[in-house]
């Protein structure tokens, strides 16, 4: 199972899932991933190495749509099936997709911004990184509706954060500086999200921040008020369904090729409901420790 990084806590979510199934299962995960979310050629090596070490299925979240193709590919030529999970890839040589609906997670949090500015002002957007297809999806997905649904809402700078906490709040303060008028900012992954919530809480910016993903410095900015809502994925059933689809596989059943996880808003006034908890709060220490 090779995810995109380790970093994030979104990926120890999917890994903490992954356990689960393969225990349930009787299989062993082999976890292994490059060290940051942009080393697509660190990635390709170690999709390589499972190959050559002939395990029985892949599990792979691709850092860029493009560059993995390859490798998939010829995993798909040694009679490996591979799981694609959380961002697509420009490949059908594939048994399963396992990822969030990122487009219309997008839209939702365009529909979020235009309802708390009221239809009207001014947003930047604090994105991923180009080539990403979960993320590209999520910021198109905003933009798009934006555009049609709320045509006195201008969206007046995009920057990429490149999946690192430390530039994301560097590109969320360009933002920030470069229009002091700004009323709303949207943040497409967790690391842009937290750039963008530390930029918006050291400037006391009044500015309305929705943002994507979760973590516990995240769900603290936001019962804080720093941040207005999240978009929030499953990543720990991501994991678990990768795991299930791939042994599914190997056990000669059918599986459904395309599987879209239905995204969530959180706001400070659903965040304790119990299947909202249930969800943000998975027992990580059961299964990775």
């Amino acid at each position: 199972m090779i995810p995109m990084g380790n970093a994030h806590m979104y990926w120890q979510s999917v890994h903490a899932g992954a356990l689960k199934a393969a225990r349930e299962a009787g299989v062993d995960v082999v976890w292994d991933g490059p060290p940051t979310e942009t080393d697509f050629t660190g990635q390709l090596k170690i999709v390589d190495t499972m190959i050559n070490r002939h395990v029985d299925a892949i599990a792979v979240a691709p850092i860029d749509r493009r560059s993995l193709v390859s490798v998939v590919e010829r995993a798909g030529r040694e009679k490996i099936p591979v799981v694609i999970f959380d961002s697509p890839i420009d490949t059908q040589d594939f048994v399963a997709q396992i990822a969030t609906d990122n487009y219309h997670a997008g839209e939702m949090a365009a529909e979020r911004m235009g309802k708390i500015l009221n239809g009207s002002g001014q947003v930047g957007i604090v994105a991923s990184q180009p080539g990403s297809a979960s993320s590209t999806a999520r910021e198109q997905g905003f933009e798009d509706l934006i555009r049609k649904q709320f045509p006195r809402i201008r969206i007046v700078e995009k920057q990429f954060g490149m999946a690192d906490f430390a530039l994301s709040l560097t590109k969320a303060e360009n933002i920030l500086t470069g229009h002091p008028g700004l009323n709303g900012m949207f943040a497409s992954n967790e690391s842009s999200t937290v750039g963008a919530a530390q930029a918006v809480r050291e400037r006391q910016s009044q500015v309305k921040l929705v943002g994507f993903d979760w973590s516990p410095t995240l769900l603290n900015d936001l019962q804080t008020g720093v941040i207005d809502s999240l978009i929030v994925q499953n990543p720990f059933e991501m994991g678990y369904e990768s795991v299930k689809t791939a042994v599914a596989k190997l056990d000669g059943k059918p599986v459904r090729k395309i599987q879209n996880l239905a995204p969530r808003l959180v706001t400070r006034q659903n965040l304790h409901d119990p299947d909202v908890d249930a969800q943000l709060h998975p027992d990580l220490k059961k299964y990775l420790e």
